[in-house]
């Protein structure tokens, strides 16, 4: 067909979204729906990059309140609800729900439930939560009402846009529509504890603890909002206990109680709900600092009547500023409890500034995060695929990472229930991580620069964790094989999505001296094959040949001939050529088993006696090959072996159920679940004590694995094993946004956003300005989100005996192509396209190369067809 210069620029704004659909499993266009027993473990995390987060429960509720720069599961802010009012519309007097569900049991606590909740005020009867990350929609059920409720809870998450996506709060929407028959009125009151000088970690109780002092509340209006800032006079500015708390609303009509009434016993809730529900609003009182040990609950209500059939919307933004995080999890004594300066902390001097910014913008931030929702869950992706990207993709958000003033980006593996886990910037578990780099790849490069630029050492070793404060050569423990290697594999796919070549030529003297390490440490008779002590992610180290850090070290010679010979250093690109094909090839002779890749283990090395896996099958045994695919790198190993030992590991690994197996080690899978094992001996010779977890089930091994199937066209296989990750964390046994492995919210789980890419086959290099897709999925008709590093929108293909049309549309940043790569049979086609462009088909690929770059932008499409 012929494209006009109006279709090419044609915007997508108009573009529909699929209709909402029910049911338990993941929905497209919608998101995974829950109800009943599966709302009980959901925490949906909400807030920004490097702020922490504030979760929304599957009953409505906040839960989890991490944002004091610091984990916190289970913690709750007492008495930090919402509740509705109504009267009239036929009501014979007023009524009040918590805008909650009603818990589910248990109901235990030695002196009855906790009351804190407010769980014994009246509840809606029924919940229904479907969660499509960043957007979470809570639809209230209750018959005895005259109204129906839902709740729109979302953080903005915009790709490429690092600045918006980072900001400090939760927006919660709530919508009432009156099913009444005459006027309705109507009261949203939102009540919140001061939690200004809170340490982040104890259990609140009540409003007495002793960091909190001097906390006062204030209602502000200007410029159209008007709500609660919370703040406290206790504390200095440069203190971790410093900060403050806004609630802001667009209502015109709004009353508030900066105090509740103090009284013995239960006095000032009682009082609290005898005068909500008597006069349904709020004297606007004054308030004081609170006493030494002491805060204030303070309460917002938003005031509104319904006709008939009326809807309205209630808009909260909930923000906060901490702005100092402790250096609580150093073991150096003189850097203990050391103040930190956060990034969003100085972009704001309060939580009323990131709350009005978002609240003045609430409709562009919301347009442009639902624009990502939508090409995401509009793509024709398997839905538990489209689940496991979107879901993973909120560890981003969470407490794992930190993104200090400077920015510096810093992130642990994971959380603890108190504190975060394995700190920092762990090379090896970063390797698998994927999503950051695609989806906001300035944070992703803050990572390698302080790889590179800090932690390398005078002999070329890196330091795998970063100690804070930063200093130059990092901590003082052997490097990891597996992490070093691979962050060299990381700079070329920093390099591919947009870095530049003056990033690279920053990088690239200490890329050599990391790679060429491997010839004083791991390779010294420099034959292609690492032999020596290897530590790696398994938190052991491996003695003798074995293809997980081998392939790595492949991946990371051929990657860096790339970009020697791009800089000019041919020199270095030959040696580093020459050496991955000898280790190529003797890799494979060394460890090649006829069914999948064994470990030699050098039984000469006295620590060789334990915590090795020698003719084990070992799930990770590619995890260079599939970095490789992830990055367009090619084939390390021989493509029939790469195949044969993935069906191998699915074959062998990935168990129908785990009530059989004998697991001495941590428990992430049981009874009649699905998962893929870290290793098995499916020849015997297990040893009496293998590397310590390969009875265990990582999630982000799961994805890796899942993805490299269908990068090698075992789509059905790869599916399965997502679905079964997925199926694990359904809400009932485990939270779905919450994937753990060493602590909650676990890094190495973002490596889900590899199975896009490999279900899409999308490639991308920056330097050739060359785009790729190969469907691997309903490639008749498709559609995926994808994102360049430099731009983010949606590829779509049908596909007809001999024929293809494709669209190219960009929903953010910028796209300049050169060239386009799609599947393709048709050697006789011809190419219709409205800029000039020349066509050539060869082996099962179309490349079609424009005469000069094309570049869209936001709103922009380009669409084409061959046949």
């Amino acid at each position: 067909m012929r494209i006009s210069r109006r279709h090419l620029l044609a915007g997508s704004a108009a573009a529909a979204a699929a209709p909402a659909q029910t049911g338990s499993a993941p929905q497209p266009a919608t998101g995974r729906v829950f109800t009943g027993e599966a709302l009980r473990e959901i925490a949906f995390p909400l807030g920004g990059i490097g702020t922490g987060t504030v979760s929304l429960g599957g009953y409505g509720n906040l839960r989890d309140w991490e944002i004091f720069n610091r984990p916190n599961k289970g913690g709750v802010l007492p008495f930090t609800f919402a509740a509705l009012r109504l009267s009239g519309g036929g009501l014979a007097k007023p009524r009040i729900r918590v805008l909650e569900r009603i818990p589910l049991p248990p109901f235990t606590g030695g002196s009855g439930v906790p009351r804190e909740t407010a769980i014994g005020l009246p509840h809606f009867q029924e919940a229904t939560f479907t969660g499509a990350y960043p957007f979470a929609h809570v639809r209230f059920r209750d018959a005895r009402l005259p109204v129906e409720v839902s709740l729109e809870a979302f953080n903005p998450m915009i790709p490429l846009e690092t600045g918006d996506s980072s900001l400090p709060v939760a927006i919660l929407a709530y919508r009432v529509t009156s099913r009444a028959r005459s006027r309705l009125d109507a009261a949203l009151a939102f009540s919140l504890m001061n939690p200004a000088g809170y340490d982040g970690v104890s259990r609140l109780h009540s409003r007495r603890a002793s960091f909190f002092g001097q906390n006062f509340n204030e209602f502000r209006s200007a410029d159209g909002q008007r709500g609660l800032f919370l703040s406290s006079r206790k504390y200095a500015a440069d203190s971790t206990h410093y900060g403050s708390l806004a609630l802001l609303t667009s209502v015109a009509d709004t009353s508030y109680r900066l105090e509740w009434d103090h009284g013995p016993w239960w006095d000032d809730f009682q009082e609290w709900w005898d005068e909500f529900l008597s006069k349904g609003r709020f004297p606007g009182n004054a308030s004081q600092p609170s006493a030494e040990g002491e805060t204030e609950y303070a309460t917002l209500a938003s005031h509104f009547s319904l006709a008939p059939g009326e809807s309205r919307q209630v808009v909260h933004v909930l923000a906060w500023h901490f702005p100092n995080t402790e250096n609580y999890w150093t073991s150096e004594p003189e850097h203990k409890g050391e103040p930190l300066p956060n990034h969003y902390g100085s972009r704001w001097p309060s939580a009323w500034e990131p709350a009005a910014y978002t609240l003045s913008h609430y409709e562009s931030l919301r347009a442009r995060s639902l624009r990502y929702r939508d090409t995401l869950f509009s793509s024709t992706l398997p839905a538990p695929v489209l689940d496991a990207v979107s879901s993973q993709a909120s560890i981003l958000r969470t407490n794992t990472v930190m993104v200090l003033a400077g920015p510096k980006t810093l992130a642990f593996e994971g959380c603890n229930d108190n504190g975060g886990c394995c700190p920092m910037n762990c090379t090896h578990v970063f390797n698998y991580e994927q999503a950051m780099a695609h989806l906001y790849p300035d944070v992703e490069r803050g990572m390698r620069e302080i790889d590179f630029l800090v932690n390398m050492r005078p002999d070329g070793s890196m330091s795998f964790r970063t100690p804070v404060p930063l200093r130059q050569g990092g901590n003082h423990i052997h490097p990891a094989a597996d992490g070093q290697m691979g962050c060299v594999l990381k700079v070329y796919r920093e390099w591919q999505l947009g870095a530049g070549d003056e990033w690279l030529r920053k990088l690239w003297p200490k890329v050599r001296r990391a790679l060429e390490y491997a010839w004083a440490k791991w390779d010294a008779d420099r034959d292609g094959v690492m032999e020596g002590e290897q530590h790696n992610t398994y938190d052991i180290e491996f003695y003798g040949p074995n293809s997980m850090m081998g392939s790595l070290y492949l991946g990371a010679l051929l990657a860096a001939s790339k970009m020697a010979a791009h800089l000019g250093d041919q020199a270095a690109a030959r040696a580093y050529q020459d050496l991955f094909r000898q280790g190529a090839a003797r890799l494979d002779r060394l460890l090649w088993n006829g069914e999948y890749y064994v470990q030699k283990v050098d039984e000469s090395q006295p620590k060789a006696a334990k915590y090795q896996y020698g003719e084990g099958c070992l799930s990770d045994q590619l995890l260079g090959q599939w970095f490789a695919e992830v990055v367009n790198l090619g084939k390390l190993l021989p493509h029939d072996h790469v195949q044969k030992a993935l069906d191998s590991i699915y074959r062998y690994n990935f168990r129908q159920e785990f009530e059989t197996l004998p697991n001495a080690q941590r428990i992430y899978a049981l009874e009649d679940e699905k998962g893929l094992l870290l290793c098995s001996w499916p020849q015997g010779k297990r040893p009496a004590l293998p590397f310590v977890y390969s009875d265990e089930v990582w999630t982000g091994i799961e994805y890796q694995v899942a993805a490299h199937l269908i990068y090698e066209g075992r789509v059905k296989e790869g599916l399965a094993i997502v679905d079964a990750v997925r199926s694990r964390y359904d809400g009932r046994r485990r939270n779905p946004w919450n994937e753990v492995e060493c602590g909650h919210h676990y890094a190495r789980a973002m490596s889900s956003w590899s199975v896009l890419t490999a279900l899409s086959g999308f490639s991308w290099s920056a330097p050739r300005r060359e785009l790729g897709f190969r469907p691997r999925t309903s490639p008749d008709r498709f559609r995926c989100l994808f994102s360049t590093g430099t731009s983010w929108g949606a590829y779509s293909q049908e596909r007809t005996a001999g024929k293809l049309a494709a669209r190219i549309q960009v929903e953010g940043g910028r796209l300049e192509m050169a060239a386009l790569r799609l599947p393709f049979e048709n050697a006789a086609a011809q190419l219709t396209s409205a800029v000039p462009a020349t066509l050539a088909v060869s082996a099962g690929e179309a490349v079609i190369r424009f005469a000069s770059p094309v570049a869209l932008r936001q709103g922009e499409k380009l669409e084409l067809s061959l046949g």
